[in-house]
């Protein structure tokens, strides 16, 4: 099979039938997962803090340090949060915060093994790639150290956040003060090499081209080529409500259910590599989250017990185990619990 080039790639995003490229995007997912299998992960989102110094124009969940609604969990707080996402049956904490000023790699070190003692059987899928940039520029070491440290203590995944679009126009614009297309990548492949699997991530809707999501897939396949060290690709809408960015740009427009399922259709055609592409219903609710699953997702994501990030910018869709199930088996699937390593759990006929 002949590999999808950026000009195929960008024809199908500008020109092709929303229907025809839905049926491509199904086949090509049929013949990853002939099962007809379609996975979830019953997880948290762990935000440590909310205190970030980066003060992304997208973002509207964080706040400086002398902010009265700052805070940092203590350690007894996030084992609260664990033993409850533990009550329903949870495998996995999604641990992401703000670029705390202070916080270095000592702490998280803390951090990962306490949670690792006391909590051998959850997996911690924690720390972009902007928060170990910085943690090792405030901890005075390298990036690879950063993560071989962790790794001991018990990290074995890192999330995709921070992508938002590779490339440095779009970066200096929405968050000049992240780390660079480059950086973002190096450090997931310096994860990759010690043995720790990531995922890569997506945020469109705000200044990008089209041309611009193409050079995005291309760096990240071009990466998964090198080290196969990606789990998952996830994509998902910029949400403007109490954002600067919105502020700055008021033109940006709320992304249509249909360039969504366009892109994510295109996505999975273009990612010849990638074995699991997961559907955003966190942004787009439960309906596009569902046909997400009809345009090439084989993964209904998380269910999410905890949300605060998407959340502050105005959007709360929630939705629990047996909700997930119903999606997946109205549209023909297996539903299938996972774990962190997609690895299926239970299944659900």
């Amino acid at each position: 099979m002949q590999r999808m080039t950026n000009e195929e790639a960008l024809r199908l995003i500008r020109e092709a039938d929303l229907t025809e490229l839905g049926q491509m995007a199904l086949e090509r997912k049929r013949a990853l997962h002939p099962k007809k299998i379609t996975t979830f992960v019953v997880d948290r989102n762990i935000n440590y803090t909310n205190v970030c110094w980066v003060d992304c124009k997208f973002c509207a969940f964080y706040r400086h340090a002398k902010e009265e609604d700052a805070y940092v969990l203590s350690f007894e707080e996030i084992g609260q949060k664990i033993e409850e996402l533990l009550a329903i049956g949870g495998t996995q904490i999604l641990f992401q915060g703000g670029v705390h000023p202070k916080l270095k790699i000592e702490w998280y070190e803390g951090l990962v093994e306490w949670i690792s003692t006391h909590y051998p059987q959850i997996t911690i899928h924690g720390f972009s790639a902007i928060e170990i940039d910085y943690i090792a520029k405030i901890s005075k070491i390298s990036t690879r150290e950063v993560l071989e440290r962790l790794h001991v203590k018990g990290l074995f995944s890192i999330p995709g956040a921070g992508a938002e679009i590779l490339s440095d126009r779009v970066r200096d614009i929405v968050a000049p003060k992240k780390l660079d297309s480059a950086q973002w990548i190096d450090i997931h492949r310096q994860a990759h090499k010690i043995g720790m699997k990531s995922t890569a991530t997506m945020m469109f809707g705000t200044v990008e081209t089209d041309e611009e999501i193409v050079k995005h897939w291309e760096m990240i396949r071009d990466l998964q080529d090198e080290t196969q060290g990606f789990r998952a690709f996830i994509m998902w809408s910029f949400q403007g409500k109490n954002t600067k960015l919105l502020a700055e740009f008021p033109e940006l427009k709320k992304q249509s259910p249909n360039r969504y399922l366009r892109l994510l259709a295109v996505s999975r055609l273009y990612l010849d590599n990638f074995p699991n592409i997961q559907s955003s219903w966190v942004t787009q609710g439960s309906y596009v989250g569902q046909l997400a699953l009809l345009f090439g997702a084989n993964d209904l994501g998380s269910t999410m017990m905890e949300e605060n990030v998407v959340a502050a910018a105005g959007v709360t869709n929630q939705m629990n185990q047996g909700e997930m199930i119903r999606l997946i088996s109205d549209v023909g699937e297996i539903p299938a619990k996972r774990n962190t390593a997609y690895e299926i759990l239970e299944t659900f006929s």
